[in-house]
């Protein structure tokens, strides 16, 4: 059956069985709708094989540069705070960069896989 089809039915129905029985009839044509529209997503989904490998894909180029842009900024920014501070702070500056580091090295290992 068609949308149609669906929507005469619905306005059929809702005339032959009266106005109490309207909130039931409008509920049962849009959970068909509903129904209808993800069938049709589902299909055209399915028939891209672009967006499914998109989702799979892993970070893309801009995506690394933004975070390697990001890191060194927090890093310099962190290391000029700590050094500034002193009292014994500027020793965090190791494990920061570190961390950094090791973030960016996880975020660039799927490289090859995309």
């Amino acid at each position: 059956m068609t949308t149609g089809d669906e929507l005469k039915a619905a306005v059929s129905a809702r005339r032959d069985l009266g106005p109490e029985f309207e909130d039931a009839v409008v509920e049962s044509f849009l959970d068909k709708m509903g129904q209808e529209i993800d069938r049709r997503v589902d299909e055209r989904l399915a028939a891209s094989p672009a967006a499914g490998k998109a989702a799979v894909g892993g970070p893309n180029q801009a995506q690394r540069l933004a975070l390697a842009i990001v890191s060194i900024s927090l890093g310099t920014v962190a290391t000029l705070v700590l050094t500034i501070l002193g009292d014994g702070r500027e020793m965090m500056v190791i494990p920061i960069w570190v961390g950094m580091l090791v973030i960016n090295a996880i975020f660039n290992g799927s490289k090859g896989r995309g």
